[in-house]
């Protein structure tokens, strides 16, 4: 369930867009207006307000909240205000100009959006930057972190609720043999977690459990914690059955270490207030004891703060 909080009433894209316009203007920039507008707009809403917004202003809102505003604030606004699928293609394109910690980047949004809106992520990379998301990673990556992550960005999966329970069992059998010998990147194991749709996949894996008596994330365990691409493997899985449960893990890892980490908490929380950011933030009370609105408003401060709480759906708006 999604967390975003839509006002009763919702303006015209004019209206909006004429008090964005106010909100630049005159000494100083007024940070409440545009929180209070475009945190409450969901995403085709936002798309018209910059639409109209560029036809009166003659330049794109994104422009202008970049020269307005700054620090996290500013890349929470930039990110929250682009079109899904270009905010995917704009993550996916940073985190292939960065280290193999990056790579956690590319799964995510491998894994974690439907087919189609991970189609969504590959035209806009296309039409963004000239060339595929599959090119760049491929160029980013070597060994088995390309095999697995080439594959799963390239993953058009079956979407259905419909699964195979004969295949089911046969699969489940087939990954038991290959973690047994510790055969993390088989050819086989990542074509059934790049192929798959999502509700074979979590049946693969129930078998999985029936058969071997544990979870699969629990055989995993059993490798080295050092080996990065075993904890990709891991994260792949933890995506694909239980995202949230990832998505825990992950803010937890941003707000609870020495240091915040705004990368990856604004990531989380700008990609999944109109989707899931309501499960995961039980997910996270539930395993952290606090209220995810409280953890984070421990940790931020002033208009980047604000705008969180915002898309948290915890503002008086």
């Amino acid at each position: 369930m999604a967390t975003l909080k839509v006002s009763s009433h919702v303006p015209s894209p004019s209206e909006d867009a004429e008090q964005l316009k106010s909100a630049f203007d005159g000494w100083g920039t007024n940070e409440d207006l545009i929180i209070s507008i475009l945190a409450h707009r969901s995403a085709e809403p936002r798309k018209l307000i910059r639409q109209t917004y560029h036809e009166a202003c003659g330049e794109d809102l994104l422009k202008t909240l970049d020269k307005e505003l700054t620090s996290d604030f500013e890349r929470a606004i930039l990110l929250w205000t682009l079109e899904p699928g270009e905010r995917d293609a704009l993550l996916a394109n940073e985190a292939t100009k960065r280290w193999t910690s990056s790579n956690q980047v590319l799964m995510e949004v491998a894994c974690t959006r439907t087919s189609t809106q991970l189609l969504h992520a590959r035209q806009a990379y296309h039409a963004r930057y000239k060339k595929s998301i599959e090119e760049d990673v491929a160029h980013h990556t070597t060994g088995d972190f390309r095999k697995l992550l080439v594959s799963l960005v390239s993953s058009y999966r079956y979407e259905g609720d419909e699964v195979n329970m004969t295949l089911a069992k046969q699969e489940a059998k087939l990954i038991h043999e290959k973690i047994k010998d510790k055969h993390y990147s088989d050819e086989d194991v990542i074509r059934i977690l790049s192929t798959r749709s999502k509700a074979q996949i979590n049946a693969t894996f129930n078998r999985y459990q029936d058969e071997h008596g544990e979870e699969i994330l629990k055989s995993l365990e059993e490798g080295d914690e050092d080996d990065k691409f075993l904890g990709l493997l891991r994260s792949t899985i933890q995506c694909l059955t239980r995202p949230e449960l990832y998505f825990v893990d992950v803010l937890r890892s941003a707000i609870n270490k020495t240091g915040t980490d705004e990368g990856a908490l604004t990531r989380i929380v700008t990609t999944r207030a109109e989707i899931d950011l309501k499960v995961i933030g039980e997910e996270y009370q539930r395993r952290n004891s606090i209220p995810l609105e409280k953890a984070i408003t421990k940790d931020t401060r002033g208009d980047y703060e604000k705008m969180l709480v915002a898309l948290l759906g915890e503002d008086d708006a």
